[in-house]
């Protein structure tokens, strides 16, 4: 049964930076895209950002580009979102999850049984 942890979220001031890690076991992640998506509050999910399963293609949000990185551990089973610059609008519950990065653009994320429980963002000041 795949399972998703998500950690490092926390209150952050403006401008500030924070490192999400979401830990992955029941499945072969080396063999999966994977992405962070978020639930700001009062509205729906949208992804975040995806990494190919080899590492080689990124895929960003364009309200996070060149804030925010993603990157990934095969060996570990683990991403990571590095997320510098935050701003008040990225105050969110964030989430892993495996998805396509080729569908990024053409869809809308749905949260799964699977999921984890998410790590909250908050960037107040």
């Amino acid at each position: 049964q795949a399972q998703l942890v998500e950690s490092g979220g926390g209150l952050a001031q403006p401008g500030g930076s924070l490192r999400l890690t979401c830990a992955a076991s029941g499945f072969t992640f080396s063999r999966y895209d994977m992405t962070w998506a978020r639930q700001a509050p009062g509205k729906g999910l949208e992804w975040v950002s995806a990494i190919a399963k080899d590492g080689s293609e990124t895929w960003y949000l364009d309200s996070v580009k060149g804030r925010f990185t993603i990157s990934r551990d095969n060996a570990k089973n683990t991403i990571y979102l590095q997320m510098n610059y935050l701003e008040p609008e990225d105050t969110a519950l964030y989430f892993c999850a495996p998805a396509a990065i080729s569908t990024m653009s053409l869809t809308q994320p749905r949260r799964e049984a699977y999921w984890g429980q998410g790590t909250q963002v908050t960037v107040s000041s």
